[in-house]
């Protein structure tokens, strides 16, 4: 059987103008998830990312630090299919409504970073509506269409690959929630219950014969756990 790790982006630049860049923290985890798997000897027949910055920055560092340790590593492929679908539009889309149930909604969007728990709160709850299907807004893409984006990248990879390649994806937490409910057929929301759990740069394997994939592990970040440095365990 082959393998697919989907990997986290490192922390990115929740609160900031950019968030699309690693914090410091973020190349830190970045560069102790390519340490971890050079001591594991893991070679990548393919290696791809989604387009953002975040995700092949995250790449880079990991690859970088595979080369350093001797291990050859294949070219970086970009696939932005594997892009995080956008927050910020869909919050923006959304914000109409959750104003008249939370008056206070746009100062804590607005605040994120000095307000992270009711941040969640909101967000839990904007995410909740989009998923559902049931609150469409004009030029918002849906989940449903963001999954078709995700399930078609999937689909690449497998009609590519041979059957014990050894890959690795690069991506956001929204995508990896994606292929959590294509792969196991859990609703969206049990599925989100899960992302807000994805560790940055944790590692999620995929196993595949054929067209058919079954998900092995999620969520592993024992190469940051072995630091025993809460602080490089990060969720955004």
């Amino acid at each position: 059987m082959g393998s697919i790790y989907l990997i986290r982006h490192g922390q990115a630049s929740f609160g900031a103008d950019d968030y699309d860049v690693l914090s410091p923290t973020g190349v830190r985890q970045a560069e102790v998830l390519g340490d971890h798997l050079a001591g594991l000897g893991l070679r990548f027949d393919r290696c791809v990312s989604g387009d953002l910055r975040r995700q092949r920055h995250t790449a880079e560092s990991v690859l970088g630090r595979l080369n350093e340790a001797g291990i050859e590593t294949p070219s970086l492929e970009i696939d932005s299919a594997f892009n995080e679908f956008e927050a910020d539009a869909v919050i923006r889309a959304h914000l109409p409504d959750l104003l008249e149930i939370e008056p206070q909604a746009l100062h804590i969007m607005r605040n994120a970073a000095d307000h992270r728990a009711e941040f969640q709160r909101l967000f839990s709850t904007v995410i909740a509506r989009w998923v559902s299907g049931d609150h469409a807004k004009d030029g918002l893409i849906s989940w449903a269409e963001f999954l078709d984006t995700v399930h078609a990248g999937l689909q690449r990879l497998l009609q590519e690959a041979s059957g014990k390649d050894s890959i690795g994806v690069f991506t956001s937490g929204g995508t990896i929630t994606a292929l959590l409910q294509l792969v196991t057929g859990i609703p969206p929301l049990n599925a989100f219950e899960l992302n807000w759990q994805i560790v940055n740069t944790s590692l999620n394997r995929l196993k595949f014969r054929g067209s058919e994939v079954a998900l092995a592990s999620f969520n592993s970040h024992v190469h940051l756990e072995l630091l025993k440095a809460p602080e490089l365990i990060t969720y955004r």
